[in-house]
């Protein structure tokens, strides 16, 4: 009997709304070829993924960064139990706290400012440049101002 090699496994991540979009546009990509987990501010988004694992977790944002703390301690148990290769993220900020638990497990980060920040890098994107391994911005005019890297836009 052949030993087929183990999927590699992706935990992807959004805040709800425009930010979950952009990630289900994003998915197909990944066929059957990957094991998904997923990971959003807002439950009823377990619906969606069929019969991946979903996890959710708080929301948070500038004004109330205080959450951070336990958004990270949740993201961090969570990726040490399901052991992923790759965290990929379309924001926002409680993405932040995501990226950076898989940072300190050795889990390479992928973080896609949104197409809504067509003039500047998002302030979570600033964020992120500092301690995701790969940063995209989906237009390339921010891409080569903030010195991040520019593929395309997910909506093209």
């Amino acid at each position: 009997m052949e030993s087929s090699t183990p999927r590699k496994r992706v935990f992807a991540m959004a805040s709800q709304g425009g930010h979950w979009v952009q990630l289900m546009r994003i998915v197909p990509a990944f066929g059957d070829r990957y094991e998904l987990m997923f990971c959003s501010t807002k439950a009823d988004y377990a619906s969606v993924v069929g019969s991946d694992r979903f996890v959710v977790t708080k929301h948070y944002t500038r004004r109330t960064a205080w959450r951070m703390l336990p958004v990270f301690v949740s993201a961090y148990k969570t990726i040490r139990r399901f052991r992923p290769d790759v965290i990929l993220t379309t924001g926002a900020a409680p993405a932040i706290a995501v990226i950076l638990a898989g940072k300190l497990l050795g889990v390479k980060s992928i973080w896609i400012d949104s197409v809504a920040n067509a003039e500047h890098l998002s302030l979570s994107g600033r964020i992120a440049r500092r301690i995701a391994t790969r940063v995209y911005s989906q237009w390339p005019n921010i891409a080569k101002n903030s010195g991040v890297r520019y593929a395309g836009n997910i909506f093209g």
